[in-house]
């Protein structure tokens, strides 16, 4: 009987991590409807994004999400040894506003995707252009780097139509 209940939560917690990576934004607080829906008005990508805050930085993180009802599109970047938030502007790709980052959370993030970044040969953009040609009539909606086994890597999550799909590009 014991073997049997172990069994069924072990089947309940994997239908669990198979529907949250499906549903990214929802895994990031988000509606993914919601951010599905805002993401037909765009203009400007990630990959546009991405090549914006150069400017600022070395990107290490990228993401489309719904902040305080819309749609806006978030680079954090590495300055130096300050970790600054780029925010793009959604017709032009351009860089709106860039600003150091002082949250807690904000900042746990940021070190971890730098130390992602520092094993990293190859940049975000080419990882993020690479998920996107492989996968026709996608476009991304964000990209973290991690670490997998000491190894770098890019979690992509493409958006084609309304549904979200992850893919994992190497970053050496």
């Amino acid at each position: 009987m014991v073997s049997r209940t172990v069994r069924l939560l072990s089947i309940i917690a994997a239908i669990g991590l198979w529907g949250a990576a499906l549903t990214p934004a929802r895994a990031e607080g988000g509606d993914p409807a919601a951010l599905a829906a805002a993401m037909k008005d765009a203009t400007a990508t990630l990959q546009g994004g991405l090549k914006a805050s150069e400017r600022e930085g070395t990107p290490i993180s990228a993401k489309f999400e719904i902040e305080d009802g819309k749609l806006q599109l978030s680079v954090y970047t590495l300055k130096g040894n300050d970790f600054m938030e780029v925010v793009a502007d959604l017709k032009t790709g351009a860089i709106a506003k860039a600003e150091k980052i002082t949250d807690a959370d904000d900042l746990k993030a940021a070190t971890s995707q730098r130390a992602a970044m520092a094993k990293a040969k190859v940049p975000l953009l080419t990882a993020t252009e690479t998920a996107v040609k492989a996968n026709g009539g996608s476009q991304a909606v964000s990209v973290y780097p991690q670490l997998q086994n000491g190894n770098a890597t890019a979690e992509v999550t493409l958006l084609q139509g309304t549904t979200f799909n992850k893919v994992t590009e190497k970053l050496d």
